[in-house]
């Protein structure tokens, strides 16, 4: 293996380089307003647009610059969202309640799919669907049955690739075939929430980032709001924290598995090694159980090569030269290119898998996307913003779902170090042994 060259790494997005500078944000906190939501990614904005374009006074606050959090640093990959299958839901919570869950991930790409071609939003988003690839042969006969039951069952639109044919979707010989999930798609994340800030703002909502919120005391009516630039009186309140929940609202802290996630992205590479590697642009991931996920950048010059390598909570850097590794071993071509980035950001898994909408303590909230929440997080943000305006569209198949923590968990997860090194290295064994034997 090539040395990696470290020192010209850039500790920050690749995708913020494409930016346009912020346009102008708030300076002083109002007085009063009808709507305050804290936290300004996918989820706070679009409930900010449908609050504020039905004449409601909002403001979006962050404790960091507006757009820090995983909104503009995921991987730009749009998927369907909800993990569990529709067996193990209509287990859990019967049939009909199963199925509009299931159908609630297809309605929120749909969402974002016409969102984004309705409001002319200039974010790169393509239809380009996923090569979901299996690190052995028991997991593609897993992946052959599971893609038919969900086309029989759910309608979902995919296609079995064998490893004979795999170069066709994905220029490596490291997996065992894979299925293509046609509808899946890809975006240039943090355009896309630049844009939704412009929508949210020419709508009217006011915007402030560097501002800590401290405390939400409820009211007789409505809320008054501390933060760190003082205190704001807001009739209703929306946490949209995901990732970044602290403990400003324990219950929800309890509630979300804050987990990094890091990306690296290689510098400029020829067009001929892109095609190869990404022959039909798809967007991939892997089934490990400590998944990767790659795809070319919208420009098709570089890779982004992302997911966890290190039990433990790292940075950017330590974590740069194992996913250069993994990179590597899936395509060993890419071996002595260098990278230009690196980054990581947080996400928020929760203890069922499934993302979560709801009240408490008459605070709305919608978070623990489980690393999948490009199309959910605005899906559901859009939901509580007609929910607050008390549309009955608001209403999603999440509504009322229990939403379940751990005795003695507070929001730390002393757990997932162990957790991590135990399935990275299950992967590890599996991929090993399959290998082996091919």
């Amino acid at each position: 293996m090539v040395a990696l060259e470290l020192s010209n790494i850039r500790l920050a997005p690749y995708w913020h380089d494409q930016l346009t500078e912020m346009p102008p944000l708030a300076e002083h906190l109002p007085a009063t307003v009808d709507v305050l939501i804290v936290g300004s990614g996918y989820t706070g904005l679009n409930a900010a647009i449908v609050t504020a374009r039905a004449g409601r006074s909002t403001l979006v606050l962050d404790a960091q610059d507006i757009g820090f959090g995983c909104s503009t640093r995921n991987g730009g990959q749009i998927s369907t969202s909800v993990k569990p299958s529709l067996a193990a839901l209509t287990a859990k919570f019967g049939a009909d309640r199963a199925r509009a869950i299931r159908e609630t991930g297809v309605e929120a790409l749909d969402w974002l799919t016409g969102f984004v071609a309705s409001e002319g939003l200039d974010c790169d988003f393509r239809r380009v669907g996923r090569f979901h690839a299996a690190h052995t042969p028991a997991q593609y006969e897993s992946l052959a049955r599971d893609s038919e039951r969900m086309r029989r069952e759910e309608a979902i639109e995919s296609f079995t690739v064998p490893r004979s044919e795999q170069r066709t979707e994905l220029g490596t010989d490291a997996y065992f075939g894979g299925v293509v999930f046609p509808k899946h798609s890809s975006v240039h994340p943090a355009k896309m929430h630049r844009e939704m800030l412009r929508l949210a703002l020419a709508a009217g909502a006011q915007a402030m980032g560097q501002c800590v919120v401290t405390g939400i005391e409820k009211q007789a009516q409505g809320f008054t709001v501390h933060t760190a630039k003082g205190q704001v009186q807001a009739r209703d309140v929306i946490v949209a924290t995901n990732g970044y929940t602290g403990g400003l609202v324990p219950w929800l802290q309890r509630r979300v598995i804050p987990i990094g996630s890091y990306i690296i992205v290689t510098e400029e590479l020829p067009q001929a090694v892109v095609d190869e590697l990404f022959p039909k642009d798809r967007i991939a991931s892997d089934t490990c159980k400590v998944v990767y996920y790659y795809r070319a950048t919208p420009d098709r010059r570089r890779i982004a090569f992302g997911g966890r390598v290190l039990a433990r909570e790292s940075d950017a850097l330590s974590s740069a030269p194992l996913l250069y590794q993994h990179m590597c071993r899936i395509f060993p071509s890419l071996e002595g290119c260098g990278l230009s980035h690196a980054w990581g950001g947080t996400v928020a898994y929760t203890f069922d898998e499934m993302a979560h909408t709801g009240m408490h303590d008459g605070i709305h909230y919608a978070m623990g996307y489980c690393g999948s929440g490009v199309s959910m997080a605005g899906f559901l943000g859009m939901r509580l913003g007609q929910k607050l305006l008390g549309l009955a569209e608001g209403r999603t198949a999440f509504d009322g779902l229990a939403h379940p923590t751990r005795p003695f968990y507070t929001g730390r997860p002393w757990f997932l170090p162990a957790a991590v090194a135990y399935y990275r290295w299950k992967d590890n064994r599996e991929w090993a042994g399959a290998k082996a034997a091919a």
